[in-house]
C-alpha cells in the first residue's frame, strides 16, 4: 500500500488568509498546508479518503489520474468541498464515481450539490455512485479493498476513521472510545489529528495525540489536521518521540 498525504491543514489551511505569523510566512515548503485528505492505492486500487475544497489542487499535484472511490470521514465543507471535481475521472473513466460515507453525511452531499443529484440533469455534472455505511463496527468493502470503521467523535458529531489492514487513519477527533482505540492497536502506521498546543473543543491536542499515540504504540505514526497555531513544522517535530512524526502534504508513505 502506498499513502500520499494530499493535504495536512485544518479547515483554514496553512498559511491562513490576512495572517502574518511565523508558521504562515514560513519558507519551508512543510508548512504550506492544504486541506486534510489522504490518497490509497492498495490492491491496485486508487481511493481517496476526502475531498476538500483543494481536492482539484491536490489531485493535478500528485498527479492522481485514476479514482476507484471516494471514502468520507463526515460532512464538514473542508472535507466535501471538492466533489465537483471528480467529474474529471467521469469524463476520463466513462463510470460513475462510488461514493461511500454515512447516511447523514450523504445527505448533506445530497443538499449541498443538489445539481448532481437533480431529476433533470445538466451535462457534464460529477456522476457518483452512492454506498452508505451503514456500520460503525462491520468491515465494509470499497472497490474490493476491506475497510474498517472506527467511530470517533468531533465535539458532539460522530465521525469516522478508517482501518486498511495495517494502516490506521483518524481525523478531526477530539474523543476516541476504549472500543475505537482497541480497534486502532496493532496497526503499523496510524495517521491521527493534532491541532495546536492549546485546548480545543472538538480536535485532539498536540499532547493529547501524542499520549494516544503513546499508548497504542504503532511501529510509525504522523500527526494531520494541523493549525497554523501548532508552530513551524521543524520546531515541532524536532520535539516529538522517534515514532511520531508531522505529516506534510506530498509525504508518501509506503506499507
Amino acid at each position: 500500500m502506498l499513502v500520499t498525504f494530499l493535504g495536512t491543514g485544518t479547515s483554514q489551511g496553512v498559511p491562513v488568509i490576512g495572517c502574518a505569523c511565523a508558521v504562515c510566512s514560513s519558507l519551508d515548503y512543510r508548512d504550506k498546508r492544504l486541506r486534510v485528505s489522504v490518497h490509497l492505492q492498495v490492491q491496485g486500487k486508487s481511493i481517496i479518503i476526502d475531498s476538500g475544497p483543494d481536492f482539484r489542487q491536490q489531485a493535478l499535484r500528485e498527479r492522481v489520474h485514476h479514482l476507484d472511490a471516494l471514502v468520507f470521514t463526515h460532512e464538514h465543507k473542508d472535507h466535501t468541498g471538492g466533489l465537483d471535481d471528480i467529474r474529471a475521472y467521469n469524463f476520463r473513466q466513462q463510470q460513475d464515481v462510488p461514493v461511500h460515507a454515512e447516511p447523514r453525511v450523504l445527505d448533506q452531499l445530497r443538499r449541498e450539490y443538489a445539481y448532481i443529484f437533480s431529476e433533470h440533469k445538466y451535462p457534464g455534472i460529477p456522476q457518483v455512485q452512492l454506498h452508505p455505511i451503514l456500520s460503525d463496527t462491520a468491515a465494509f468493502s470499497v472497490a474490493g479493498v476491506e475497510f474498517l470503521p472506527i467511530r470517533a467523535l468531533h465535539y458532539k458529531l460522530p465521525v469516522l476513521g478508517f482501518r486498511v489492514g495495517g494502516f490506521t487513519y483518524v481525523t478531526d477527533a477530539n474523543h476516541l472510545s476504549p472500543e475505537a482505540l482497541e480497534r486502532m492497536r496493532g496497526s503499523d502506521i496510524i495517521v491521527l489529528n493534532a491541532l495546536r498546543h492549546e485546548k480545543h473543543i472538538s480536535h485532539f491536542t498536540l499532547r493529547e495525540a501524542v499520549a494516544i499515540l503513546e499508548d497504542l504504540a504503532p511501529r510509525q505514526a504522523y500527526l494531520t489536521h494541523i493549525s497554523h497555531q501548532l508552530g513551524r513544522h521543524r520546531d515541532i517535530e524536532a520535539d516529538l518521540p522517534s515514532f511520531i512524526r508531522l505529516a506534510y502534504d506530498g509525504l508518501r508513505v509506503e506499507i
